[in-house]
């Protein structure tokens, strides 16, 4: 007899969900790191804004070399963070507010520090320890090449050498050595993983480079000197990314997150063509995986047609759910990236932060607006919305923090040619002073932050937002209150006699959703208008606003 499901097994297909950067998201202690009972303290904030769940990034004990995804044990949590018993409370507080807790696991890498990759160091070549991770034999007479030409994503070779001259693979940091995902042992060790943290009451899992598992490990090792663009390597075949036999992977997944009722949920991070991403979403995986077009979208309407588009029908033929972001912690949040000129590209914005953000100038009242409009735009569509710490306060980047400062390992390993992801991590602003007593931040904790907090900051604080009703935040709040109530389908129908700077769709239910992408403003269809990003005025959508009208 088939089993009954359980009545909230869905319950992630129309989420919003609010990712936390435990390290920048609140300090209770003073030693100017976040941790977990901050973001206890933080429940009732959370509740009041309106989301469905927290995505917690890493909180494992680690070394920080790339700000946490270098996990030394993947059951426990970092003694600077807190305690097991901090996370259950943490869990507790979080369920008993309604709110769901997504964590992320760490798969493709574990830190140096890991005592599988110590045990390795120890072992002789060719040992069962040293088959967890990827180790070779190097190049060239005496071994002192590398094996192959693979690069790391923060720069520089793949490879390390070790003491007794074999060679380790790290797609990321040297401290981040790649496990071996063909070994059994590897597989059943993060099976366990996963039911450590089901056991606990974890909702969800948010799975870091989901499609780099997977790797073609066959002698010789074939040529790749760069690291694939999304658009091409789509046909499953590439040595590193996106091969068609990670998909046994996830499928082993999915019969744990099976074993709990509801089932666990599951978002891939895969840098993957809209195509391939459907792969890592079907049922029999994960159930979902993130769409990352808008990250590099312009702000442009058929741009943004085009994303919603493709993306709701992968979705539809997969039987996922769509997911929308904006902001995370690995890119420019998204009012400063609409603050700059259009078609800047990857190179241009590594270029404005090595430029302190002066060059070229941000128009930051044009960023905010486009951004709001975005943002309010994406929440009307059906799927799941992740949002940003911080993004509800309209935060932008920190683009000139002082090099001395920096702290992303893509800062070290391009010799100072990228400045990294610093810039959307710095800690959030609580309140509109700094601390009265000796501290030098914002609310976030007495000791100071671990990336200084600009000055600018205090205005867009939770205390200076909360008590005005104009605030990026009381939109936010808003818009979720009102999503909750008018979100009952996955279905659109969008609008064809508008203008071609225009975006607007129906949602069942009888609301209407209309975006101004350009600069003039435009007729507002009739009805009752339940939320804008701006304000309206005379019976005009003002270029770059977004409003929700029930007809």
């Amino acid at each position: 007899m088939a089993q009954t499901p359980h009545p909230e097994a869905d319950w992630w297909r129309q989420a919003v969900v609010y990712q936390i950067y435990p390290r920048s998201f609140a300090d209770s202690d003073g030693d100017g790191i976040g941790n977990i009972a901050g973001v206890t303290a933080k429940v009732p904030y959370l509740k009041a804004l309106g989301v469905d769940a927290v995505w917690l990034s890493p909180f494992y004990p680690s070394a920080l070399a790339d700000g946490g995804y270098d996990v030394d044990d993947y059951r426990d949590v970092d003694p600077k963070l807190g305690t097991l018993a901090d996370f259950d409370e943490m869990s507790a507080k979080l369920h008993e507010a309604g709110i769901r807790l997504i964590v992320d696991i760490v798969p493709n890498h574990s830190s140096d520090r890991h005592v599988w990759f110590q045990e390795a160091l120890a072992a002789a070549p060719g040992s069962p320890a040293r088959d967890r991770y990827i180790f070779r034999n190097g190049l060239g007479p005496n071994g002192d090449q590398p094996p192959s030409d693979w690069v790391s994503h923060f720069g520089g070779s793949a490879w390390t050498r070790v003491p007794d001259g074999q060679w380790y693979l790290h797609l990321f940091a040297p401290e981040q050595p790649d496990f071996d995902w063909s070994n059994p042992e590897v597989r059943d060790d993060f099976r366990k993983t996963l039911r450590f943290w089901s056991d606990r009451g974890v909702d969800g899992f948010r799975v870091d480079v989901a499609h780099g598992l997977a790797k073609d490990l066959a002698e010789p090792l074939r040529s790749m000197p760069v690291i694939p663009e999304l658009d091409i390597q789509v046909d499953g075949t590439n040595p590193l990314f996106d091969r068609d036999d990670v998909h046994t992977i996830f499928e082993e997944w999915r019969e744990v997150f099976n074993e709990y009722s509801p089932p666990r949920a599951a978002v891939a991070e895969a840098w993957v063509p809209t195509t391939r991403r459907a792969l890592y979403a079907r049922p029999t995986e994960l159930g979902q995986a993130f769409n990352f077009d808008l990250l590099r979208e312009d702000w442009d309407a058929e741009g943004f047609r085009k994303s919603i588009t493709e993306n709701l029908a992968e979705s539809a033929a997969s039987g996922a759910s769509s997911t929308w972001v904006l902001s995370n912690h690995d890119v420019i949040r998204h009012p400063s990236r609409y603050a700059l000129p259009t078609g800047l590209g990857r190179e241009g914005l590594d270029e404005w932060l090595l430029s302190d953000g002066l060059d070229p100038l941000p128009d930051h009242a044009a960023g905010l607006r486009r951004a709001t409009a975005s943002t309010l735009l994406l929440l009307a569509l059906p799927g799941s919305m992740y949002l940003y710490q911080g993004e509800e306060l309209g935060l932008r980047e920190v683009p000139d923090i002082p090099r001395d400062q920096l702290a992303d390992p893509i800062w070290l390993r391009t010799g100072h040619q990228l400045k990294g992801r610093d810039g959307c991590r710095v800690p959030l602003p609580w309140t509109v002073a700094r601390d009265a007593a000796g501290g030098s931040s914002f609310g976030f904790g007495s000791g100071g932050a671990h990336l200084p907090q600009p000055d600018w900051f205090g205005q867009f604080s939770v205390e200076a937002e909360e008590v005005d009703p104009d605030s990026v935040l009381a939109l936010y709040r808003t818009a979720l209150r009102l999503r909750r109530e008018l979100q009952t389908t996955e279905t659109l129908e969008f609008e064809t006699s508008v203008p071609t700077d225009v975006l607007s769709f129906r949602r069942p239910g009888g609301w209407l959703v209309i975006t101004n992408f350009g600069t003039t403003p435009v007729p507002l269809p009739s009805g009752e208008v339940l939320v804008a990003s701006g304000p309206l005025a005379d019976g005009q959508l003002p270029g770059e606003t977004t409003a929700w009208i029930r007809e």
